[in-house]
């Protein structure tokens, strides 16, 4: 019986203290790889190593024993003992580790549910299993119906649609006011964490240049530097809101940034373009009243709370679908799964058929020795017709019963009428 199981530990089952002790470079994958590859109670096995989750992914036919060596394999990999690592890891087996890797491939088990990064991340752990040769039939086709059931889940729902932090919902909201991002021009004010992550979603959606202010200027030109931008000084920040088309701030100052007058000066000198001011500090950069200036639009971060509020519920509906898809895939794996316990029987029992046509063939050709070799090849593509013929309906029979309850007793009865068993004594 084809046994699939999974061993791991995730962002819910271990603090990030103990997971970054488990945590794989490419070198020390290949090295755990290379261990499985030597266990003879796993055929095949991956492993996945992200900042969330490591886990292993084998197929075996004796799990216990399986779960025994990979338990102690985690357990030296993170220096704990097996017993510190068995109240922290989760175990999955059978259809329920295949949902398992199908739900983390389609990143409905991330901690960001509809993140994109996992999926790059286990078809990198796929990627080492094939070079490290531990992947084989079934693990293949496994990750390959992961990676459908993730383009699916991508493609069919919309769980990757909205955002859910506070600098990506106001990069999204940026692009509802300009539909486009390309070419437009970015003005930070403040340099922290939020600041850092918003300049990296408004790069990745094509903006044209980016201008960061902070009242420390060589953090200005260090975080610049990082993303190809300018670094401006605090008393520029006037001049810079005549120009750019976008302004987020996320300073920890005490009072208004931003003020009303100062907005209402730059606003006259656009000619009627447009400014999109996101406000992410606490307390406030930009001064309230700004938003009743036309063309001007001001969100702050309990707006953008709203903004995430919404999308996350809009999530957990779409998961909805996700879920549906997921065990969809898992069913279509499980019926090529079980199409795999049929293949030994029909495997020997064409073997056998080969057997005795070639051994007959045999002995008439070599009765028929002066028969010209085109006349004894017509007899050989004879005798291998006959035998597809009569094969074709036994093979059809069997694969049919693949997932069906008499499946057993079908192989029992196949292998007994063409006497199959090697134990086996002619009657």
């Amino acid at each position: 019986m084809i046994g699939i199981l999974n061993i791991g530990l995730n962002h819910r089952t271990a603090p990030v203290e103990l997971r970054e002790r488990f945590a794989l470079d490419d070198k020390r994958i290949q090295d755990a790889l290379s261990t499985i590859r030597e266990l003879p109670c796993i055929k095949e096995g991956l492993f996945l190593s992200t900042c969330n989750r490591v886990e292993c992914l084998s197929i075996t036919d004796e799990p216990d024993a399986a779960r025994e060596e990979i338990i102690s394999l985690m357990a030296k990999i993170g220096n704990v003992t097996p017993d510190e690592l068995s109240r922290m890891i989760y175990e999955y087996h059978g259809m329920d580790a295949v949902s398992h890797i199908f739900m983390v491939s389609s990143s409905l088990d991330s901690m960001i549910m509809g993140e994109p990064q996992i999926l790059g991340q286990v078809k990198e752990a796929y990627r080492h299993a094939v070079n490290a040769k531990t992947s084989g039939v079934v693990l293949n086709r496994l990750m390959h119906r992961a990676f459908r059931t993730a383009k699916r889940v991508r493609t069919e729902t919309g769980i990757s649609d909205s955002a859910v932090s506070i600098s990506y919902a106001a990069v999204e909201l940026a692009k509802k006011i300009f539909f486009r991002l390309e070419g437009k021009d970015v003005l930070l004010v403040g340099a922290g964490e939020m600041a850092e992550l918003a300049a990296r979603h408004l790069i990745n959606n094509g903006v044209d240049n980016i201008y960061i202010a902070n009242r420390t200027f060589e953090r200005a030109i260090q975080l610049a530097e990082e993303f190809n931008g300018a670094a401006v000084s605090f008393e520029e920040i006037q001049e810079y809101l005549t120009q750019v088309d976008i302004v987020i701030t996320s300073t920890a100052s005490p009072g208004y940034v931003i003020q009303y007058d100062d907005v209402k000066k730059a606003i006259k000198k656009r000619k009627g373009r447009p400014l999109f001011i996101i406000d992410i500090a606490v307390p406030r950069d930009v001064e309230p009243e700004v938003n009743g200036i036309t063309n001007v639009y001001l969100y702050d971060i309990d707006e953008l709370k709203n903004v995430i509020e919404i999308n996350l519920e809009r999530r957990k509906q779409e998961a909805i679908k996700a879920e549906r898809i997921v065990k969809e895939e898992v069913i279509k794996f499980q019926k090529w799964l079980t199409t795999l316990e049929v293949v030994p029987t029909i495997k020997s029992l064409k073997e056998k058929v080969e057997q005795i046509r070639t051994s007959e063939l045999k002995k008439t050709l070599s009765q028929l020795r002066d028969m010209d070799p085109e006349n004894k090849k017509l007899i050989e593509t004879l005798t291998i017709s006959i035998t597809d013929k009569i094969l074709n309906d036994p093979i059809i029979m069997l694969k049919r019963k693949a997932d069906r309850s008499t499946r057993d007793l079908f192989l029992d009865i196949t292998r007994e009428l063409f006497n199959l068993n090697s134990n086996n004594e002619e009657n």
